[in-house]
């Protein structure tokens, strides 16, 4: 298996998505946040602060971006249907979102 940075973002953000550990996932990055164990420890000046902004720029945005989508499902604005605006056309376009898989 091979280790990449795009590989743990993609992976927290699926895990961090997914409702049945969303919370489990926010609780135990701010325990990482706050704990005086870390991959670089943070006594080493610059360098050890350099995993605990990643991860909370990485929180930050990807709460706020589920806390957006939420407030517009809320709103009813997320799966409505664009008009189509060709004359005589009864059909209507929509969009679908469909995650793709690398096949190796």
């Amino acid at each position: 298996m091979k280790f990449s940075i795009q590989s743990l973002y993609t992976w927290y953000r699926d895990v961090l998505r997914n409702p049945k550990y969303r919370w489990w996932v926010i609780l135990g990055t701010l325990v990482y946040l706050v704990s005086p164990f870390d991959v670089l420890p943070d006594f080493i000046p610059v360098v050890g602060q350099i995993d605990d902004v990643f991860l909370l720029t990485l929180l930050v945005s990807e709460v706020s971006g589920l806390v957006i989508e939420g407030w517009k499902a809320r709103k009813g604005e997320v799966g409505t249907e664009v008009p189509n605006t060709t004359e005589g056309s009864t059909s209507s376009a929509s969009t679908i979102d469909v995650d793709a898989v690398s096949v190796k």
